[in-house]
């Protein structure tokens, strides 16, 4: 009976193999599946750069009176008078109140130490006083620094240029480094035998764009002032840079 069974199952099996292909297909009405893998558009990928140069025309000064005394008291009371009469100068060559602002005060001992070990002791007390300006005439730096001089300040810490046209400067570095960027690919689209096609993204990296620029640290003396201090702001040069895709037209 087993032998039986097992002989109509290879039958059956033989028959389904002799079935021709034609037989196999989908019946009428039902659509075939497909699969259609489109190729990536070809693209050109560049960067550029570009840059402008600009002269600045606002300065931040920045000075101080530094006084000694056996006494913080003292010390203090000296560093007061004299930088009342730093103000009051700055004040006469036309500086606004807005333009005046107390960057730093600090008042510390003198200490003495014992190279045996014995107790330190105060010899004494230092206090400074800074004063930030914001300087709107370049011409006016070395006025400013004479008369401060003149009236009792002893430091001139710092002196940082910048522009007030630095966000124009910077727009048209960037229109430059755009140009730089789609004069190669189009360089490249004429290389490879077709043309560019349509900007498809653009991004702008941060590269050149400076802050204020130093140009001045020293303690300076009073005695300086017989000489009119010079003061060249030079010039400062802003730099963009961009990355650009494209699409690539191949010439039929």
């Amino acid at each position: 009976m087993k032998v039986q069974h097992l002989a109509t199952a290879l039958a059956v099996t033989a028959v389904a193999a002799c079935v021709p292909a034609a037989a196999q297909q989908p019946s009428p009405g039902v659509a075939p599946v497909t699969s259609v893998v489109s190729a990536p558009a070809p693209q050109i990928v560049t960067s550029g750069q570009g840059e402008t140069k600009i002269t600045p025309d606002r300065a931040t000064l920045e000075i101080s009176v530094q006084t000694r005394a056996a006494t913080a008291a003292e010390a203090g009371s000296q560093n007061a008078r004299k930088q009342t009469a730093v103000l009051d100068a700055l004040k006469k060559l036309g500086f606004a109140n807005d333009q005046l602002s107390t960057s730093g005060y600090n008042l510390y001992p003198e200490m003495a130490y014992d190279r045996n070990g014995g107790r330190p002791r105060v010899t004494g007390y230092t206090a400074t006083n800074s004063v930030r300006v914001d300087v709107r005439d370049i011409g006016m730096i070395g006025r400013a620094i004479d008369a401060s001089l003149e009236a009792g300040a002893n430091m001139v810490s710092s002196l940082n240029f910048y522009s007030s046209t630095l966000e124009n400067a910077r727009r048209e570095a960037l229109t430059r480094a755009v140009a730089d960027a789609r004069s190669d690919a189009e360089a490249i689209a004429r290389a490879a035998g077709g043309t560019l096609g349509g900007l498809i993204e653009i991004a702008s990296m941060q590269t050149g764009f400076p802050g204020p620029v130093p140009m001045l640290q020293r303690a300076m003396e009073k005695d300086a002032a017989a000489v009119a201090t010079p003061i060249e702001p030079g010039q400062q040069t802003i730099s963009a840079m961009v990355t650009a895709r494209w699409a690539f037209v191949a010439n039929r």
